[in-house]
């Protein structure tokens, strides 16, 4: 046993928002904490270090936000996306909760920027990190470590020692070696399972082998999978999971945000018969984006390619990858190994039942098609001005919804539904109680954020019956 490991009150597992949010709130809280990260330290923080905002409630407008966003108003929007699909209890409390983490998280050093106007529509909901995920993430460590919390990378959770509910102990894989890390006290924030492509292909089949992973690699679910297998409630569909459309250029595992595409309501979006196969111009952007790599994963090959001309060019924020040009629609079904007669007729029916109407990018508009299955609901227009433009994209992996249950205090609920005295979790590790299908962009920082700022709380609060601490109400350096 290494003395590295031990002598802690809380052991968090993992190293992101989630995470990190846990270890601090913890650590205020007057507990000794460890957090353990699987990952180097440069590649530290999970799907953190590519996001860009977080979404959460507020009554009016402020220094980077455009407007209030009122409980009900995101609660309706969680309910839409997720079509029900979410406990509601936890999710009101979750966003009632988030109205104080927009001053919670920048005492804890995150700053953020002005808000954004453009295609995304988010000026109003979501605040977006000044330097993006990773500066959030950065800002996060330094204060945990300034409030003396612990931190080792490169350290893998590969045994848990669970007993009657209770955590006792952790195995920690660590420079080649494994140590027993004992705690009164356990966070699991440790993410998903979506880089573990066998546990994908349990639920998906042999599609799962085409997805590409946006984020980590290091999120296999080990923790996940032990918790399970050691008599913690399980929740979610295996299948289910935040899953965009993304460049089918992109690497394997971690490409982050720059290879996503936000261009689909600005042209039509085909399969490799040069076929249409759902309306692009559902909804507004945020609320309607996760839903294509799912519908990406249902065509052949788990492969389709966004079509656009010359005036939607500069709409969107551009991907990493440029888009692939030609001067004609022949040209560019032959450089796409497209069906030219069929894409041809395709966009010729498409360009035949736009509806006359007023392009507004920034609003649902109403420029639609009409006779056209399916439908194109608002953005619909001619695709007739050269040069023309495509995006090959496949299904993209953000976080898996298969998770731990927890009640309102973070706590894990046994199989039974039995809450457990000291095992907690928060993120992705237990977004499937909220997120049952679907995604509102920035919603998976504001589950980490909320429920990793409980855990903390609770598991400290927890580990004060037994040993009381001082708080901890230190200025961050």
């Amino acid at each position: 046993m290494s003395d590295r490991f031990n002598g802690y009150d809380i052991l968090v597992i993992g190293g992101g928002n989630a995470a990190l949010c846990a270890a601090i709130s913890a650590r205020r809280g007057g507990a000794s904490v460890l957090v353990v990260e699987a990952a180097p330290k440069f590649y530290r923080g999970g799907n953190t270090r590519h996001t860009r905002n977080m979404r959460c409630a507020h009554d009016s407008a402020t220094e980077t936000l455009s407007g209030p966003y009122y409980e009900d108003e995101f609660f309706e929007d969680l309910w839409r996306v997720t079509g029900g699909n979410t406990d509601e209890k936890l999710a009101r409390m979750m966003i009632a909760e988030s109205k104080d983490m927009l001053n919670w998280i920048v005492e804890q050093g995150v700053r953020f920027q002005p808000s954004l106007g453009g295609t995304l529509s988010l000026g109003r909901t979501n605040s977006f990190f000044l330097g993006g995920g990773r500066a959030m993430l950065n800002a996060l460590y330094r204060t945990a470590q300034n409030l003396g919390v612990d931190v080792v990378y490169d350290a893998e959770v590969v045994g848990l020692d669970i007993a009657d509910g209770r955590f006792k102990a952790a195995t920690i894989r660590h420079d080649g070696r494994e140590h027993v890390a004992t705690a009164k006290a356990v966070v699991a924030a440790s993410g998903g399972f979506e880089a573990n492509i066998d546990w994908l292909k349990e639920g998906w089949g042999d599609i799962a082998d085409n997805f590409l992973i946006r984020g980590t690699p290091y999120n296999r679910g080990t923790v996940l999978k032990m918790l399970i297998d050691r008599g913690v409630k399980q929740i979610g569909d295996p299948t289910q999971c935040h899953a965009v459309a993304i460049d089918a250029r992109a690497p394997k595992y971690d490409g982050g945000i720059i290879t996503r595409l936000d261009c689909v309501v600005f042209g039509i979006v085909v399969n490799k018969h040069a076929e249409r196969f759902y309306d692009e111009g559902e909804d507004v952007w945020p609320k309607r984006y996760a839903i294509w790599g799912r519908l990406v994963a249902a065509q052949p090959d788990q492969i389709a390619y966004i079509i656009f001309d010359a005036r939607s060019l500069e709409l969107f924020m551009p991907s990493l990858y440029p888009p692939i040009r030609a001067g004609t629609i022949a040209e560019l079904a032959d450089k796409l190994d497209l069906p030219a007669a069929r894409l041809e007729e395709t966009l010729s029916q498409f360009n035949a039942a736009v509806q006359p109407g007023t392009f507004d990018h920034a609003t649902l508009d109403d420029c639609r098609t009409e006779g056209l299955s399916p439908p194109k609901s608002h953005w619909a227009r001619r695709i007739e001005t050269a040069p023309f433009y495509a995006y090959p994209v496949r299904p993209g992996i953000t976080f898996t919804y298969l998770g731990v249950r927890v009640n309102e205090q973070s706590r894990m609920l046994m199989a039974d539904g039995t809450p457990s005295r000291n095992m907690f979790a928060a993120g992705e590790i237990m977004a499937g109680n909220v997120l049952g299908q679907g995604y509102a962009a920035g919603i998976g920082m504001t589950i980490g954020s909320v429920f990793g700022r409980i855990a903390g709380r609770e598991a400290a609060a927890e580990v004060r019956t037994g040993t009381p601490k001082p708080a901890i109400a230190m200025e961050i350096a």
